[in-house]
């Protein structure tokens, strides 16, 4: 008896556990996104080590990864990180909150949506350069205004996708919640909630790759430290490789967030039967 236990355990384990060759997949599969900066970063270094490039525009990874590993001893590249992120996260705060508060507003009023969105629509076409100087007369030259149009930026698409994805829910999934008489708060909660939640979380992302962009412009307004500033200062001392570095890193730290986003999300949108849900377990 105890034998066919053992058996049956064996069995069930076997069962449970993945195949190896599945886990093997699972963890080489966030690899695969290395392989073209990677692949490029290999290429443009042999071809200047090959003396076809003399790498001073363009300098080699070699010599941008030197550039950061001096920054970081010297405690400048924290500092301008720390300030470029605190940045972007106060920004994307603030605009997150306000788009989404009014794009809710907007979808599911018709009334305030007729008053509100074509003064945003309006809004939303005027170049981000076109803020800086009005926000620096109304706000001064520090924080805050830098603050303001990264919030600006984040705001925009925030709105929309929240405005869109009311817009675009089922009326037949309404009607049904109407037909077991939910009350306004169930409504939101159990109908609206879940069917705007994948819009929303695509329109947090855009948001936050915008407000990266803006923090740049922002950076541009006098700022004496953050990665915009390493931008400026490279250019100014003709330092290639500094400008480089500042771009790698921006890269390095919009894919992060990005990712933090994806995962913090990941648990409310299980319920998806989506094809890119199929597609990225195959």
């Amino acid at each position: 008896m105890s034998a066919e236990l053992h058996v049956t355990r064996e069995r069930a384990d076997a069962i449970a556990a993945p195949p190896a060759s599945a886990r093997l997949r699972r963890y080489a599969r966030p690899a695969l996104g290395l392989l073209l900066p990677l692949g490029l970063a290999l290429f443009w270094e042999l071809w200047v080590w090959l003396g076809y490039s003399n790498g001073r525009l363009v300098p080699p990874p070699t010599k941008i990864f030197a550039t950061v590993m001096e920054l970081a001893k010297s405690g400048e590249l924290t500092r301008h990180i720390t300030a470029t992120v605190s940045r972007v996260a106060a920004g994307f705060g603030l605009g997150v909150v306000a788009g989404t508060v009014l794009g809710a507003i907007s979808g599911y009023w018709g009334l305030a949506r007729q008053l509100l969105d074509p003064t945003v629509q309006a809004l939303r076409a005027i170049p981000s350069i076109a803020w800086v100087p009005l926000f620096i007369l109304w706000l001064g030259i520090f924080e805050t205004s830098k603050i303001a149009l990264i919030a600006v930026g984040v705001f925009f698409p925030v709105y929309l996708g929240v405005m869109g994805a009311i817009l675009a829910v089922d009326r037949k999934i309404v009607e049904v919640g109407r037909i077991f008489r939910l009350s306004g708060p169930a409504m939101i909660r159990r109908i609206l909630l879940p069917a705007v939640l994948p819009a929303y979380v695509v329109a947090l992302r855009v948001g936050l790759g915008l407000g990266w962009m803006f923090v740049v412009a922002a950076e541009f307004m006098g700022a004496s430290e953050g990665l915009g500033y390493l931008l400026i200062d490279g250019q100014q001392l003709g330092k290639p490789a500094q400008i480089v570095a500042a771009i790698v890193i921006f890269a390095i730290l919009g894919k992060t967030t990005d990712w933090l986003i994806e995962v913090a999300t990941a648990p409310l949108l299980r319920w998806q039967d989506a094809f890119g849900r199929q597609s990225g377990a195959a």
